[in-house]
C-alpha cells in the first residue's frame, strides 16, 4: 500500500499494483492506454474511479494524466 495526496490535500491509500501504473507516469506527462497491457488497464481505470489519473479522449486515442500532488 502507498499514500498519495490528491489536489484537494485528501490522503488516499492506493494498492501495489496501481503504484506500479502510477510510478510508469514518473518520467512522462501522460500515459497511452495502448501501452498498458490488461491489468495495467484495469489499474490505471481503478485510479480514475479514484481520482488520482484522469482519462483523456482525443481522435480514437486513450490517455491517462496525473491528478495528484507530485
Amino acid at each position: 500500500m502507498r499514500i498519495v495526496e490528491l489536489l484537494n490535500n485528501i490522503r488516499l491509500p492506493i494498492t501495489n499494483e496501481e503504484a506500479e501504473v502510477l510510478d510508469m507516469l514518473q518520467d512522462r506527462r501522460e500515459l497511452r492506454k495502448a501501452d498498458l497491457d490488461e491489468r495495467q488497464q484495469i489499474m490505471a481505470n481503478s485510479l480514475v474511479n479514484k481520482d488520482v489519473l484522469y482519462r483523456i479522449s482525443e481522435n480514437g486515442r486513450i490517455t491517462y494524466k496525473k491528478r495528484i500532488h507530485n
